[in-house]
């Protein structure tokens, strides 16, 4: 008889813990088996793969940075149509696609409130789908800026007096970048310290979301010149960490891209004012 005290067998490992995570799981299970929730490239064009691309892969492919911005615009928008016929798979795929903007957001939002920023910015990104203006270049942007901005004001509005320091919620911590897409370098910037999380906001917003200066500055409520300002100094700053090191990443290349128009004049700058 074996006498050994038995040991403890390795707890097996969560599913996910926290409302993305969960979303990650389930989304991952529609890219699998032999019918998965898929887009056709063929008919979307604009350099994707022409064959069934199942929403997993899809989601890959639109944060790479080597994924032009037609292409994004094109996939999101049938993503939209296909969100608003009220088939819950279609919904929850759209969801899926855009985990990455919305890990980022909900990052942002961790270091600003204690309330659950997860099913915040889910919950708003689900209503964008239904008003989100398909006409306007950078569809997921829009979607994912309007999230943000709507769930912003809903934590601020259940947020209990503090002493004004930025709170960071457990579980909102970002996992490794497989790409390097630009949001999640802005990440890192602001765990490194270089920018401040309404500075990630104030630089994706305008330079990788096609909001405007002037469009973010009225949702907002701050003045434009003010914004342009701290823009200026914040993008400094980050080009200072990458060009350091400090943001080390092989590829830093793709935020230092999205942000070298910051430092040229104003006029020939190529968002409108």
């Amino acid at each position: 008889m074996d006498r050994r005290t038995p040991t403890a067998e390795p707890a097996a490992p969560q599913r996910g813990e926290t409302l993305l995570n969960d979303i990650e799981y389930r989304f991952r299970l529609m890219g699998q088996g032999p019918s998965p929730l898929s887009v056709d490239g063929r008919s979307l064009g604009h350099g994707l793969p022409c064959r069934p691309i199942a929403l997993p892969e899809l989601s890959a492919i639109l944060m790479h940075p080597s994924c032009g911005y037609a292409a994004r615009d094109a996939a999101w928008r049938l993503l939209v149509q296909h969100a608003r016929t009220g088939d819950p798979a279609w919904r929850a795929g759209a969801v899926g696609v855009a985990l990455p903007g919305l890990r980022f957001k909900a990052y942002l939002l961790a270091k600003l409130f204690t309330g659950d920023v997860q099913a915040a910015i889910v919950e708003h990104f689900l209503r964008a789908l239904g008003t989100v203006d398909l006409d306007r270049p950078g569809v997921v942007g829009h979607l994912l800026s309007t999230a943000f901005s709507k769930a912003r004001t809903e934590l601020r509005d259940l947020e209990p007096a503090s002493s004004g320091a930025p709170n960071h919620a457990p579980g909102a911590v970002l996992p490794p970048a497989p790409y390097g897409h630009p949001d999640l370098v802005l990440a890192r910037a602001v765990t490194a310290g270089a920018i401040t999380a309404q500075e990630a906001e104030l630089i994706g917003a305008t330079y990788l979301e096609d909001v405007s200066l002037t469009e973010y500055a009225e949702r907002t409520g701050q003045p434009r010149w003010n914004l342009y300002k701290r823009r200026t100094a914040a993008v400094a700053r980050l080009k200072a960490a990458i060009e350091s090191g400090e943001l080390s990443d092989p590829y830093a290349d793709a935020i230092n891209e999205a942000t070298a128009t910051l430092v040229l004049d104003a006029p020939t700058a190529r968002k409108r004012p």
